[in-house]
């Protein structure tokens, strides 16, 4: 299961500390994160867009990586579809939650949960044996280099294997509105930064990178053709923000509705809370 190769940038003094405040953040939430803190009806929301699309991409018998696989609740639904799973995470808890849930489900013999980060994909075996992989809200912007990511998931994959992430992007309208509201300016202006920042989660700090869409694909553009991308949550709020869809809930609906319909044009595609992205190996 373990390659020696070790990315240099991983080995930066500066690194190390700010993985294992990331790794302590998500132990620390994983035992409730299926609760309001990690898939409250907006988060499901998102999933389910998420889903949509792994649907179209992928066929039932493929063979996936889970990145940042959380506490199971994508890799055991594509196993349901049967698709065999390789979910992996930093955090050994948020593992842990996923063998839990495969096992409730009686669907270990297809998903395999390894404590494996996305920075360390080295150490996952199979080189072109994977149809593709997806990361769903956010994981890959906590890894320290995407070009690490975007070299290990061209050796995993198969020739025409299909990557489908989600990411955290740098313009979301409704959290600037919201802290502009609040006087919180340095808050409002926190995804424009051009390095890593902290972000605090129960006490915890999870250090974050932005991107925006062609940002982002910069890293795998060498070995990976970009398919689509769209805007996640353009006109649909964020899922912190829940007093929209508790007291608007039929403009909530609206709202989605739009979403789904025209985020993906070229004027609007690059802003929202979260980006999707599809990419295809070469």
């Amino acid at each position: 299961m373990h390659r020696t190769q070790h990315s240099a940038s991983l080995q930066e003094p500066a690194i190390r500390p700010q993985l294992r405040d990331t790794q302590d953040a998500f132990d620390s939430v994983a035992p409730d994160y299926d609760g309001p803190r990690g898939n409250n009806e907006l988060i499901q929301d998102m999933r389910g867009e998420m889903w949509r699309w792994l649907d179209a991409k992928f066929s039932p018998g493929s063979r996936l990586i889970d990145l940042g696989c959380g506490t199971g609740l994508d890799a055991v639904r594509m196993a349901k579809l049967g698709h065999r799973i390789t979910a992996t995470d930093w955090s050994p808890q948020m593992v842990q939650r996923t063998r839990d849930r495969a096992l409730q489900q009686r669907l270990s013999d297809r998903v395999e949960a390894l404590d494996i980060g996305a920075h360390e994909l080295h150490r996952l075996e199979g080189s072109g044996a994977f149809d593709g992989a997806y990361s769903d809200l956010g994981p890959l912007n906590c890894v320290p280099e995407l070009v690490d990511v975007a070299r290990e998931c061209a050796r995993l994959l198969k020739p025409g294997g299909v990557l489908v992430f989600t990411v955290m992007g740098r313009i979301c309208p409704w959290e600037i509105a919201h802290y502009l509201r609040r006087g919180r300016w340095a808050r409002a202006m926190l995804r424009f930064a051009r390095n890593v920042v902290p972000v605090t989660m129960n006490n915890h700090t999870i250090w974050t990178r932005y991107y925006g869409p062609h940002e982002f694909y910069r890293a795998f553009e060498q070995d990976f053709a970009l398919e689509h991308y769209r805007g996640l949550c353009v006109f649909a709020p964020p899922p912190y923000l829940t007093w929209v869809r508790d007291q608007h809930p039929t403009w909530y609906d609206r709202l989605w509705r739009l979403d789904r319909r025209v985020s993906g044009w070229p004027a609007i595609r690059g802003i929202g809370d979260h980006f999707l992205v599809v990419m295809r190996k070469r």
